[in-house]
Order: structure tokens, then C-alpha cells, then sequence
């Protein structure tokens, strides 16, 4: 998991007590949703969002752990169950290198898994009172996360013609949910308004950089490396930033497109879209976009948090730009 870096070494405990805390949650009287639960939770994960929002929290030293803990579960549970449901979507078979729930159990008890996840998630705000500024923020996100996949759905195997589009999608899919763990992280410290934003901004920022990496990886890396088949989001019609600027840059481009357009796409034409991408340089510039966006995040960390929480902030910016998995 890219929290056992040691950039996350001053929440060690929390993170600890949190994995606790997620397989206690998923603890249910019917068997069959236990072993579902337990499953999903041992398939690891990363644990960016509630590892970010803990950090966050440490940007004040008066926070209690009871109060705050509850709240980290419920981000992670919430990330959790929408990839219970983007698995259906996609009707993938692994994730993180496991089986999904969906080629376990199947796509009905697994969507209701979800659903389930969602209610824990949500059940642990309202116990813990923490008041509608943060109920709101966590309904907003489950909000992105919905549109994110439906027009990912509707709008997939086209290759839009701005780059923006591209960027709004990644914004309500992966940056907005970070962007907000970092801000309920900094709310809980009795940050300032100020300070908050700023946090706010930050995990905007490692988030568009995070999901733009994601996208490379698919192109460049191993299928053992990145836990999915190499190439697996122009299987699927979800178009990224490097196939967007082929498509703009590329003598291939119409080449590119029909083989994007077409859902029963061969190994050989996948193979080939891949090959003109790189060829472009789109990777390249897919690493540029990466780059913008992890300056902008270390320039906005404030200067009035704990040195430790900000040289923690500072190095999860740079190694999200260096990972490769």
C-alpha cells in the first residue's frame, strides 16, 4: 500500500486502528455480507483519502482520535463501495490483483454490497454528529462520484475534442474526493478558513496529478505492477490524457479513432492504439500536466502547520509523481 511509506510514518497508529476499524465495520449478522466485507478489506487498496484527512488532522495537536477515526473509515468505506459499483459497470475481474465482488458473488449482491457500504459510511457520520458541513461534503462527493461514471458511461469510447472535458471527469471521479479528505481533515482541526481552502486545493491538485499518473501507468506499465490488464481503459472506452493529445497531435489520428470507436477491438488493435499514443508524445506530455499540477500542491501547503505534517504533505506530492504502481 503506498501508506506504508514512510512519508506517512508519523500516522502509523492511525492507520493501524483505522484497517481495524474497517473490518469491525463490515462485521454484519448475515455471514455471506462478512465475508464479502472482509474480503474487500483485505484486498488492500492505498488508503490516500483517509491517510490524507488523518494527516490533515494533525495540523492541530488538540484532535481526539474517537471523534476523528469514525470519519476516516467513513471516507474509506465510501471509496470503497464506488468501486463495488464501477467493477459492475465495467464488468471487471480483478482489482489490486484480486477477484472483484462482481466475478465472486456476482453483479446483484455485489451492487447491494455497495449500497450497504455506503450506509455504513453514512450511518457513522450521523451517529458521531459532525455536524451538515461535513455530511454535506461527503454528499457531494458520493454526487461527483456518480456523475464521474456516468458520463464516463455515456460519453465512452468518443475521444473528446478539449481537454477540459477530460479534466472535469477526473475532477469528479478522483481529485474532488481527495481534494475533500484533505478538507475534512483540516474542518476537524479547527483549521482557519484560510488554511482550510488551502488544504483543500492541495489535495485537489496531488488528486488530478494522482488520476493523470493512473493513466500513464495504464499505457506504460505491467498488468502485474498495476493490478489490471495494461491497456485496460481503451478497452474500455475511457478515454485519458495521453490518447486526447494523440488524437489532436498524431499523423494516426483517424487511425487512433476508429479503433477507439470500435467495442469489439481486438489484442492486435489495442496493441496498436498504444503504440500510436506513445508515439506522439503523449505520454510526455500527460508528465508535464503532472508536474503543473504537483507544483501548484506544494506551493499552497501552508507555512502555519506542524513541520512534520508539512514535510509529510510535501513528500506524498513528490512521490505520487515518481510511483509507478
Amino acid at each position: 500500500m503506498l501508506t506504508t511509506n514512510k512519508m506517512f510514518y508519523i500516522i502509523k497508529k492511525d492507520l493501524s486502528s483505522l484497517e481495524d476499524l474497517l473490518y469491525e465495520t463490515v462485521e454484519s449478522p448475515v455471514e455471506l455480507i462478512t465475508d464479502i466485507g472482509r474480503h474487500l478489506i483485505s484486498s488492500g487498496g492505498k488508503r490516500i483519502r483517509p491517510a490524507l484527512y488523518i494527516l490533515a488532522t494533525k495540523s492541530s495537536d488538540n484532535v481526539d482520535k474517537n471523534y476523528s477515526m469514525p470519519l476516516a473509515m467513513a471516507i474509506e468505506m465510501i471509496h470503497t463501495a464506488s468501486l463495488v459499483h464501477d467493477d459492475v459497470l465495467d464488468n471487471a475481474a480483478t482489482r489490486r490483483g484480486s477477484a472483484t465482488a462482481n466475478a465472486k458473488w456476482g453483479n446483484n449482491i455485489a451492487v447491494l454490497t455497495g449500497d450497504y457500504l455506503f450506509a455504513k459510511a453514512f450511518a457513522a457520520i450521523a451517529k458521531n454528529d459532525y455536524g451538515p458541513r461535513i455530511s454535506e461534503l461527503l454528499a457531494s462527493i458520493v454526487c461527483d462520484l456518480s456523475e464521474g461514471e456516468i458520463l464516463q458511461n455515456h460519453f465512452g469510447y468518443s475521444i473528446p475534442e478539449d481537454f477540459d472535458v477530460y479534466y472535469d471527469r477526473i475532477a469528479k471521479k478522483t481529485a474532488n474526493f481527495i481534494a475533500v479528505s484533505c478538507e475534512l481533515g483540516a474542518i476537524v482541526a479547527k483549521q482557519p478558513e484560510e488554511n482550510i481552502k488551502a488544504l483543500r486545493e492541495y489535495g485537489y491538485c496531488i488528486g488530478m496529478a494522482f488520476q493523470i499518473v493512473d493513466d500513464i501507468l495504464d499505457l506504460t506499465s505491467s498488468s502485474k505492477k498495476i493490478g489490471k490488464p495494461a491497456g485496460n481503459d481503451i478497452l474500455q472506452g475511457v478515454i485519458t490524457l495521453p490518447v486526447i493529445y494523440a488524437y489532436k497531435h498524431s499523423s494516426n489520428a483517424e487511425e487512433l479513432k476508429n479503433i477507439i470507436e470500435n467495442r469489439q477491438m481486438t489484442h492486435e488493435d489495442l496493441t496498436r492504439a498504444i503504440d500510436i499514443v506513445k508515439q506522439s508524445d503523449g505520454i510526455e506530455f500527460a508528465k508535464t500536466k503532472v508536474t503543473e499540477f504537483l507544483n501548484r500542491a506544494h506551493a499552497i501547503i501552508p507555512n502555519d502547520i506542524p513541520e512534520s505534517v508539512h514535510k509529510s504533505f510535501d513528500a506524498i506530492a513528490d512521490f505520487i509523481g515518481k510511483r509507478d504502481y
